[in-house]
């Protein structure tokens, strides 16, 4: 190994760790350029004959909004990761996708500032995949601020982060199977995440959340929200237009710091279920759906049935164990997938494609157990070469946590995780890693130089 080469990369892993500031910017001027740009695309889309987008329109500015939110790079690579498991779970590569994070490990650094920016590196990469960079870092930084301002909200319930489609596939088709063309358009439009915040033993709170990311002006990021308003008017929990979300959008400029523009709908859900509803265990196997994708709207005193994703109070206990047992998939994916993520998921969840662990890029899976800030966590080892130099990077869970998901309890997780509220060491390095995250969910990433 080249001395010099090893020191580079050395100073690269280090940086990872580097506290940095992310500005947050949520205003009612931000709400009007938004409004005025979903004028400006329905008025088009009118003069081609498709007709305006269905969207929420009751979008404001964040209350009590942050000015920035504090992380360090290795905490989005994370947040990228976790995402990415279980995004791609019906591709069956989910832990081969989450290691595909690591190719941000360049590509963001902090300005004098202290502000987070694209690297050099990170700007090299553009011509390459463009779209692709700013979708998954605009994913990476919306599910941390959606986390942070849902934590703020309910300081005393716990918060999880879970994806839509993956959740949605429980009860509904996505796409159409019959060959017979395109689905309706508030079908193909949908939010990104279900941000739930829960206690044991309590009914969720439940907020929808839908990101973008840009490259370009906050112009375009005004007509990015705008269209993020007809991602989150596809789902409705209870009655049409009442559920909370929250509309993010990721500002990647080529030269200066990184921003988040962030709007909100108001309201509360809370997963209550009817009166004669059976009651809700996330330890039971998940029996999949077959609903049907309609909405019931009422308006001017007539009811009326358009395209969309509707849970009334009679689904509440059957979609709180979906969100828990989604969330459950997500992690055991994040540790090393196969058969434990399968047992959380339904076919049309993608359950098949764990039943084997075939993964790219890993030998081995769920073996490695690393002791990390006095806590025993078991997971994954990916060994790769940065710039030649032969790197160690390790995903996984707190071994406890993990040993209830192996065996498919998830109320003893999410009981044991509850109860450690508060608790998880937010030092962002170790004497052994160069960069460590550790999320409320008890998940662990580290990296470091690979010992020869």
């Amino acid at each position: 190994m080249n001395k010099d080469e090893s020191k580079a990369v050395s100073e690269i892993l280090h940086e990872l760790s580097n506290t940095s500031h992310v500005q947050v910017r949520s205003s009612t001027e931000l709400a009007v350029h938004v409004s005025e740009a979903a004028e400006d695309e329905d008025e088009k889309r009118i003069g081609k004959g498709q007709g305006p987008l269905r969207r929420r329109t009751d979008y404001r500015a964040i209350r009590n909004a942050p000015r920035s939110l504090t992380l360090t790079p290795w905490q989005v690579i994370h947040a990228i990761g976790l995402g990415a498991a279980s995004a791609r779970q019906g591709a069956g590569r989910g832990l081969a996708e989450h290691w595909g994070s690591l190719r941000y490990n360049q590509a963001l650094e902090a300005n004098q500032g202290d502000y987070l920016r694209l690297s050099s590196e990170g700007r090299d990469l553009l011509r390459f995949y463009k779209a692709t960079q700013s979708g998954e870092i605009g994913t990476g930084f919306a599910s941390l601020l959606a986390e942070k301002l849902v934590r703020t909200r309910y300081p005393d319930h716990s918060v999880s982060v879970i994806p839509a489609d993956v959740a949605l596939k429980a009860g509904w088709a996505l796409r159409t199977t019959s060959g017979t063309g395109a689905r309706p358009e508030p079908l193909q439009r949908r939010p990104h995440f279900f941000v739930e915040a829960w206690q044991p033993g309590q009914p969720s709170k439940v907020i929808l959340v839908s990101s973008k990311g840009t490259h370009s002006s906050v112009q375009q990021v005004h007509k990015q929200l705008s269209t993020a308003s007809a991602h989150v008017e596809s789902v409705h929990i209870g009655p049409y237009g009442t559920v909370p979300y929250l509309l993010i959008g990721t500002e990647i400029p080529k030269k200066e710091s990184l921003a988040l523009h962030v709007l909100e709908g108001p309201g509360a859900t809370v997963l209550r279920p009817s009166g004669d509803a059976e009651e809700a265990d996330p330890d039971l196997t998940l029996d999949q759906r077959n609903r049907v994708a309609d909405v019931v709207r009422y308006a001017e005193r007539e009811r009326t049935t358009i395209p969309g994703f509707q849970l009334l109070p009679e689904s509440f206990a059957w979609f709180s164990v979906v969100l828990a047992r989604t969330e459950a998939a997500t992690l055991t994916a994040f540790t090393g997938g196969g058969k434990p993520t399968a047992q959380y998921l339904t076919k049309e969840q993608g359950q098949r494609h764990f039943q084997h662990d075939v993964h790219a890029n890993t030998d081995r899976m769920r073996d490695a157990e690393h002791r990390i800030h006095d806590i025993d966590f078991l997971g994954t080892d990916h060994i790769y070469r940065l710039n030649g130099t032969r790197v160690e990077a390790f995903s996984g869970l707190k071994k406890s946590l993990y040993t209830h998901l192996h065996h498919g309890r998830v109320n003893e997780y999410r009981r044991e995780l509850h109860a450690l509220r508060g608790q998880w060491p937010d030092r962002s390095a170790s004497e052994q890693w160069s960069a460590v995250s550790i999320r409320a969910d008890g998940t662990v990433i580290a990296i470091r130089l690979r010992k020869e």
